[in-house]
């Protein structure tokens, strides 16, 4: 099974739920792109890194899930695209990437809002879910940074209606 991002639930609203991210190592890939085409620009370029596309030749387990992340919202013309690194990775132990168009970063424990749905990551789709899950957070007192993250959790090739996806915003 793979293995996935760690988190804890600290509360679960009606409709969404608020988890404590736990701090984890990232492999990321500035696209320079909007969502509909940051997918093929940036995944090659993070599977070749944990496909022993390193200074050590080293295979990494492949994790879930992927993200495409915007620090301005559903709306912005760049994205970044991210593979989690295995649990207990450390910075500093991973191996350089090959390419340089990977970077690698500690993501630090955080407090995010969180919705999950069905189906295929559209942009539409997750452009109204960024909307529902924005507006469920201002009802529920709480207040929202700008980015917003789209987790897929599934391969391509598995039947979109099959697909299980998040919409994470991190909260202030």
């Amino acid at each position: 099974m793979t293995q996935r991002q760690e988190f804890k639930i600290i509360k679960k609203y009606d409709g969404f739920e608020v988890r404590e991210y736990l701090p984890c190592v990232l492999a990321v890939v500035k696209t320079g792109a909007p969502l509909a085409g940051q997918s093929n620009q940036g995944f090659g370029h993070l599977f070749s890194y944990i496909s022993k596309g390193n200074a050590s030749g080293q295979k990494i387990a492949m994790t879930a899930p992927v993200i495409a992340a915007s620090k301005e919202g559903m709306q912005a013309p760049q994205w970044e695209m991210s593979f989690v690194m295995p649990a207990q990775s450390v910075l500093s132990e991973m191996p350089v990437p090959n390419s340089p168009n990977v970077i690698m970063r500690e993501m630090p424990s955080e407090d995010c809002a969180v919705v999950s749905f069905k189906g295929r990551a559209t942009d539409e789709v997750c452009a109204k879910k960024e909307k529902e899950l924005r507006a469920l957070i201002l009802a529920s007192g709480l207040h929202a940074s700008e980015e917003v993250r789209i987790a897929r959790f599934d391969p391509p090739f598995k039947p979109g209606f099959l697909h299980y996806n998040e919409i994470i915003i991190p909260l202030k």
